[in-house]
């Protein structure tokens, strides 16, 4: 189980995750012992109560609790995952890989109130927002967020949500004696969010990397250019300025969403193993599946099915003389499934009463090497083998025809024709 998921998910939901959790996986050994742990804060600083801080608001998240508790086994299991470390989720990715969109509360009618309580409900200490400086005390800087680096992507460009950046958490130029002087109003920074009030909606951001997790830390953190800005946010202002686009219109209108190994990318960015994809429904678990209900025999069976139509079709076709149109079926079946035995003894049969011998021990044989029992084609064959070496004798080629008589009695020791035509051959050769 992935301890340090869990623990983030009870840290958001509270007791009242803990107690569903205990309730419905208490047959589990796994949470047994993993739910007493997961229930201590975990080292550093303690973990912000989901509500503490907050301004009111109605608590309608338990169904998804609910489900939490109940798909806690697949939700918080490792098997899935690759061995490979997913690839940073700040690392701006080239847009020809896979399509980067706007945040889709652009393509909805979200009020501001409500945008505003999402952002301060999920922004957290030591995600990355990135702002304007929009004025400059002796104690700091204030910066009007336009977006978000790291985390849930929203958009927030027209909230006006306001953050502080105190002159502590303001790193020194070796050419500026006084740090603030290095700014000026209007630069965009990249900064780490170090403390949040979520009542007040107040906002405190630091400069030095110290205020981001390990996986974020190599991030520069100050000015940027418009450049740097990500690219989901450049995307977000080219739909401003054409706010009648569609998502699906914006969508199919990337690159990226067209590049043929989108998918592999995707699951390679996510850690994602591709031999064990994960699924919350437990009837489709990869582990509950005998090989028989994967794709590739289900295939073959349906494919064995189809050719066997094909067959049934050309004996049809054979029975009344039409031998072309029942050779057509019999390698039509063959297209479909190259290994049928049916379709081999059949073509094998035809090819004996046109005389093509040799085509048709070739079927035949192949065939019982596919189901060693089929009797039809150990006896097709005995038969067959016994024909050809009779033509053998009549070219005097008489070494060839014995050792033909000679195989068809290791097919069939009982064979009455071969060991016949082996006896009066060799009077003969006497």
């Amino acid at each position: 189980m992935d301890r340090d998921l869990l623990r983030q998910s009870l840290n958001c939901h509270g007791s009242s995750l803990l107690s569903l959790l205990r309730s419905e996986q208490q047959d589990n050994p796994h949470f047994r012992s993993l739910l007493g742990s997961a229930a201590e804060p975990a080292r550093g600083p303690p973990p912000q109560h989901p509500l503490q801080g907050r301004k009111e608001k109605r608590v309608d998240n338990i169904e998804i609790q609910k489900f939490i508790s109940k798909k806690a086994d697949l939700l918080f299991a490792l098997s899935w995952k690759s061995d490979a470390p997913a690839t940073s989720e700040i690392n701006e990715d080239s847009e020809d890989h896979y399509a980067i969109m706007p945040p889709l509360e652009q393509f909805m009618e979200i009020p501001s109130m409500d945008r505003r309580e999402l952002f301060f409900r999920d922004i957290g200490r030591g995600d990355i927002v990135i702002g304007r400086i929009s004025s400059i005390r002796e104690f700091g800087f204030f910066m009007v967020l336009i977006c978000l680096g790291s985390g849930i992507m929203r958009d927030i460009a027209h909230l006006e949500i306001t953050a502080l950046c105190p002159l502590r958490d303001v790193p020194s130029h070796s050419n500026h004696g006084d740090p603030l002087s290095y700014y000026q109003t209007g630069d965009i920074i990249r900064a780490g969010i170090k403390d949040i009030d979520r009542y007040h909606e107040k906002l405190a951001v630091s400069l030095y990397s110290s205020s981001l997790p390990p996986h974020l830390s190599g991030i520069k953190l100050g000015v940027i250019s418009s450049e740097e800005l990500p690219l989901y946010y450049r995307r977000s202002v080219e739909l401003n300025s054409n706010s009648l686009e569609s998502y699906e219109n914006v969508m199919q209108s990337s690159l990226g969403f067209v590049n043929p190994g989108v998918v592999e990318f995707l699951l390679e960015k996510l850690g994602i193993d591709e031999s064990n994809p994960p699924s919350l429904m437990r009837g489709l678990q990869s582990k509950n599946f005998s090989e028989d209900d994967f794709a590739s025999a289900l295939r073959k069976k349906q494919s064995a099915s189809w050719a066997l139509k094909c067959v049934k079709i050309g004996v049809d076709y054979f029975k009344v003389g039409r031998h072309v149109d029942a050779m057509n079926e019999y390698n039509k079946a063959l297209e479909i499934d190259k290994q049928n035995v049916e379709a081999l003894v059949a073509r094998g049969a035809l090819y004996a009463t046109k005389g093509s011998l040799n085509k048709a021990i070739e079927d035949f044989e192949l065939a019982l090497e596919n189901c060693p029992t089929h009797r039809n084609a150990r006896k097709y064959l005995c038969q067959t083998l016994v024909e050809r070496g009779g033509q053998l004798e009549e070219e005097e080629k008489f070494l060839n025809a014995e050792s033909y008589y000679k195989k068809a009695l290791a097919l069939d020791e009982t064979f009455k024709d071969a060991e016949d035509a082996l006896q009066k051959l060799h009077k003969y050769m006497q």
